[in-house]
């Protein structure tokens, strides 16, 4: 996973502060100080910190659990558009569905590359 170089710079900075002894609240108020409003912000700083005061030692971030942004494929959006060909009153329900796509990939789809500004409203649980 890319780390953003600033965080990356940020989270060996918490680390240090952590190995010295420093409170979360002084390691939060030198990082203002030094990257003024580029600095991560109170809750994560007190996340790295605490995380590094249990043990951690790795300063990238841990990949994250949830949906790759790869649902919205040219493959899916050729398969929504023959769906909706072959069909053109199913739900966004039943499209996602059919598809196993979720339901704000097929909206994408619909309103964005097939230029569909009139979707079907009723969404079937």
């Amino acid at each position: 996973m890319k780390m953003d170089w600033q965080k990356f710079e940020q989270s060996c900075a918490i680390k240090f502060c952590v190995k010295f002894g420093e409170s979360a609240t002084v390691t939060y108020e030198q990082l203002q100080r030094a990257y003024e409003e580029q600095s991560l912000s109170r809750a994560q700083v007190f996340r790295w910190h605490k995380s590094f005061l249990e043990g951690r030692e790795q300063v990238e971030d841990e990949p994250r659990l949830g949906r790759h942004s790869t649902s919205k494929t040219e493959d899916n959006v050729k398969r929504v558009r023959s769906l909706v060909r072959s069909d053109r009153r199913l739900t966004l329900g039943m499209i996602s569905s059919e598809l196993n796509l979720n339901r704000f990939t097929v909206h994408q789809i619909l309103t964005q590359d097939l230029d569909m500004r009139k979707v079907c409203a009723k969404m079937v649980p």
